[in-house]
């Protein structure tokens, strides 16, 4: 039986597995902190390996690097010991949603989703801090244990974890906001779909350092667009530059070369069929050329109306076609000659022989969609104003239309007032798409003499699901629409299992009665299954079921895709009954097996009424 980990994957393992597959030669060993022999990479040998001239050194290159990088990508890479808890209250819908809401810090609930998530995102947008000094906290540091952090002066969250200010006093000013942004960017790459499209809200405070962060992660060959997004309605009259900042921006990148948006909607009103032409609505096009004479000398002749006679001289840079071309599209009617010597010559559209009925979307974002919009729209749905400058859901919703198809998952991992998950009902009511969401948020506490504080806000997640809540019923009572209106929440937390689990070589004697079990007595079998699910690399969203076979509580994951059971001395009665159903994966308890005899009976047990089950245990 294998034995699960019950961590968060380990990035940086994983990244080595991909190089010793392309470069085994480059494999060597190492020692960690502990002493223990781990795999490493010798990046002399792999420098060469990806270079056709000798490597004798570091060279100077264009590069993005600011100091706290290298620590950024450990943050990225350093697995955790950390998992997600359903929270049933909170949730709408628990059993039929797909849609998840999840509260924590989300560098760590990013890292959680990396097994159940991997490639599976179509579109991610955020609007994260803009760096203006105040507006943002971070953890400072997550690797150093949690009494190291307790010995530092600054504010601590309720685990213990120092949260740094980032302010212009601060040396770091930067430094400190690209390490925070570039970790996060990073992880959630790797959720994305091939073609999956990533946007990003930015000001001038960070713009460029945002654009070369996601070149390095992205790849500046994926660079798509920089929106402008007229934000302001009125002119700002306390400027004290003389210059109205107005706009905003969205940056906006690719997985990969597969990546595009949709476009805008070609205007369709212009095509009709006045003469009840067979080839069915057309429009009329120029039929004027773009080269002069001495580039492209055959479009360049006087075009004759071969019924009336009369010659039209040609323009200044040609016509479209040369002279057999138009001969042919003369004879098959789809040339327009005016009555008038004088006028010019243009040619049937058809529009079944447009290749799409899509041009260039934009990059100006000016479809009367401003800040002051989002503001009143919260205002509408809890009467009072709860949350500071929220992006208006109809700007979300034009970015999703561009960047999503009806069945697409959407992620928001700074997720604030929860406009985003506004924005997807409002899209699936209209064009009546199933698109689910994820909105990651940390539990901000709101300020004790902010309006939200007095309406009963005590953190902006609170804010956040009340506002789906709300919005949901509003659509729902507008619309009718028959969509996923419901959420499940889940809360970051510590481990279920005790450090004993993790570190079983640190067990003294003495803690042998206080260790009769490695899981927490607070964890209830919800609770570790969601932590199974979260490393056997299944979806949240899944449809979940319990049931009691014989005193035993046994779960169930999208039918047979896992079954669990977590009880202690599970009969032999019962384990036949769940092999009967052929799941694809289970998971015990180690005190789910009397013994060891009683463990190997199970084997065999399962090898005999269902081979291809995989067994893991706790």
């Amino acid at each position: 039986m294998k034995k699960l980990t019950m961590k968060s994957v380990d990035l940086t393992q994983a990244n080595i597995d991909k190089i010793a597959e392309l470069f085994p030669n480059v494999i060597t060993e190492a020692r960690d902190e502990h002493g223990k022999v781990i795999r490493a990479i010798d990046f002399d040998l792999l420098r060469q390996e990806l270079s056709d001239v000798i490597v004798e050194g570091e060279k100077e290159r264009y590069q993005l690097t600011w100091p706290g990088k290298k620590q950024a990508i450990l943050n990225a890479n350093t697995p955790i010991d950390k998992t997600l808890r359903p929270v049933k209250e909170d949730s709408v819908d628990w059993d039929n949603t797909q849609n998840l809401y999840i509260e924590g810090d989300n560098l760590e609930a990013l890292k959680l989703l990396q097994e159940s998530y991997l490639n599976k995102v179509k579109c991610i947008y955020i609007d994260p801090p803009y760096n203006t000094g105040k507006d943002f906290i971070y953890k400072d540091n997550f690797k150093e244990p949690l009494d190291e952090y307790l010995e530092d002066s600054g504010q601590v969250d309720e685990e213990g974890v120092r949260l740094f200010q980032n302010t212009e006093s601060n040396g770091r000013f930067h430094s400190d906001w690209l390490t925070f942004i570039y970790s996060r960017l990073k992880i959630a790459r790797n959720l994305l779909t091939e073609d999956g499209i990533i946007l990003v809200s930015i000001d001038d405070n960070e713009a460029k350092n945002l654009r070369a962060v996601l070149d390095d992660i992205f790849g500046n060959e994926n660079f798509i667009c920089q929106f402008i997004w007229k934000s302001r309605q009125m002119v700002d009259n306390r400027t004290k530059t003389g210059v109205s900042i107005d706009h905003e921006y969205i940056i906006c990148y690719g997985r990969s070369n597969l990546s595009t948006l949709r476009g805008s909607l070609k205007d369709l009103d212009k095509f009709s069929n006045p003469d009840n032409d067979p080839r069915g609505p057309w429009r009329s096009a120029d039929l004027t050329g773009l080269a002069t004479i001495d580039k492209r000398p055959n479009l360049h002749y006087d075009l004759i109306d071969p019924k009336t006679g009369l010659s039209y001289s040609c323009p200044p840079k040609g016509w479209r076609y040369d002279k057999e071309t138009m001969t042919k599209k003369i004879k098959e009617g789809r040339i327009l000659f005016p009555s008038s010597p004088d006028g010019r010559p243009r040619h049937k559209l058809f529009l079944n022989e447009m290749s799409s009925q899509y041009t260039g979307f934009s990059s100006l974002i000016s479809k009367n969609v401003f800040t002051v919009q989002g503001t009143r729209e919260l205002s509408e749905l809890f009467q009072e104003s709860v949350f500071d400058f929220p992006k208006p859901s109809d700007l979300i919703m034009t970015l999703l239309e561009q960047a999503t198809s009806a069945e697409d998952l959407i992620l928001d991992f700074f997720s604030g007032s929860a406009t985003t998950a506004h924005a997807v009902m409002k899209l699936n009511s209209e064009d009546g798409g199933n698109r689910k969401y994820i909105m990651i948020q940390l539990p901000e506490k709101t300020d004790e003499n902010s309006e939200a504080y007095k309406a009963g806000f005590k953190n902006i997640c609170e804010i956040g699901k009340e506002r789906i809540r709300r919005a949901a019923k509003k659509i729902k009572e507008e619309t009718g629409a028959d969509i996923d209106y419901g959420f499940r929440v889940f809360r970051l937390d510590s481990s279920n299992m005790k450090d004993v689990y993790y570190t079983p070589d640190k067990l003294k004697q003495g803690d042998m009665f206080d260790l009769a079990s490695n899981i927490k007595e607070d964890r209830t079998g919800e609770d570790l299954l969601i932590q199974v699910m979260l490393e056997l690399g299944l979806e949240l969203s899944l449809p979940m079921e319990t049931k009691q076979l014989e005193g035993k509580t046994v779960h169930y994951v999208a039918g047979n895709s896992l079954i669990a059971c977590f009880d202690d001395n599970v009969p032999e009665s019962v384990i036949k009954q769940i092999a009967a159903e052929h799941p694809l994966r289970v998971v015990f308890r180690d005190s789910s097996f009397e013994d060891d005899s009683a463990r190997i009976n199970v084997e065999e047990l399962f090898k005999m009424l269902s081979p291809g089950t995989e067994i893991q245990v706790l």
